[in-house]
């Protein structure tokens, strides 16, 4: 669950700072991107866990309203269902501080449980918001069945194993998770072609960095093109990266190429932005 707290500055370390109210908003990484994909026109299943709350109760309603599978998910008992607490400028730019709660919980042998589920889908997002071991014992299933795997480093881990580069398909950081995940600054494009190809040479099939208002950036070992977005007016930024990865996903199922996908990911990144709040913020496929 997302508590978004509008503020005029994000407070610096040491600082103080009041604020008039705040927002009650369901979100998670997962959730949505599994929100964006099923409202863009995917057939999604989510795969996580919630604590036994009315904050789960919540998460999993608003997910079942927009029609995703939420019959995999499971209640842990005694622990809290997570939270991220939000501090977004005027500008729509943004501070978060996530605790997991029940994600933690998620292991392999939930996975194990649910194998049908990555044996009967044809893509596979992951994000960071659960157990990275988590993360690679999905990546090395998923690879064995063949199937797509997106992963979505959000929040970017020290390293990813060099076993598991070459499994993934698309590796989706943005900016900062980028110079993490390589060590190299990024703050330009030059610069996030350079740290790209670190990850290429380690065998990621396909880098696509998300760059806000910049647009996207894709390198495999064929093509390094830069996608720009619509320019827009934004509001806040809160789960840009999720639409965009949901959005690409959908296009990638339906057919598209790689450079399509993210071109319809980018729109809908972009009136997503002008929206306040995570899930909420999310286009219709008729609005693209």
């Amino acid at each position: 669950m997302d508590w978004v707290i509008p503020v005029n500055n994000i407070p610096k370390e040491g600082e103080t700072i009041l604020a008039e109210s705040y927002i009650e908003i369901p979100g998670g990484k997962g959730a949505n991107q599994a929100f964006a994909a099923q409202r863009l026109g995917g057939s999604v299943t989510m795969l996580g866990m919630v604590g036994d709350d009315t904050i789960g109760e919540k998460l999993i309603s608003n997910l079942a309203a927009e029609r995703i599978d939420i019959t995999r998910i499971e209640k842990i008992k005694q622990l809290n269902s997570g939270l991220a607490i939000i501090y977004v400028n005027k500008e729509g730019a943004n501070s978060i501080v996530v605790l997991p709660g029940a994600n933690s919980s998620v292991d392999k042998n939930y996975i194990d449980k649910n194998i049908d589920i990555l044996k009967d889908s044809d893509i596979i997002m992951l994000q960071m918001e659960i157990p990275k071991e988590t993360v690679f014992y999905i990546i090395e299933k998923a690879s064995e069945m063949n199937k797509i795997i997106i992963l979505n480093p959000a929040p970017a881990p020290e390293i990813l194993p060099k076993e598991l580069l070459d499994k993934i398909d698309f590796l989706t950081p943005n900016e900062t998770e980028l110079e993490k995940l390589t060590g190299n600054l990024v703050n330009d494009i030059d610069s996030a072609i350079k740290a790209s190809q670190i990850l290429l040479s380690k065998g990621v099939k396909n880098v696509i960095v998300t760059l806000g208002e910049s647009g996207a950036l894709l390198l495999n070992n064929n093509i390094c093109v830069t996608f720009k977005t619509e320019k827009v007016k934004a509001i806040d930024t809160t789960a840009a990266g999720d639409c965009f990865n949901g959005a690409f996903a959908v296009a990638l199922s339906e057919g598209c190429s790689i450079e399509q996908a993210i071109q319809f990911a980018n729109k809908a990144a972009s009136i997503s932005v002008t929206r306040k709040g995570a899930q909420p913020s999310i286009p219709f496929r008729n609005e693209l």
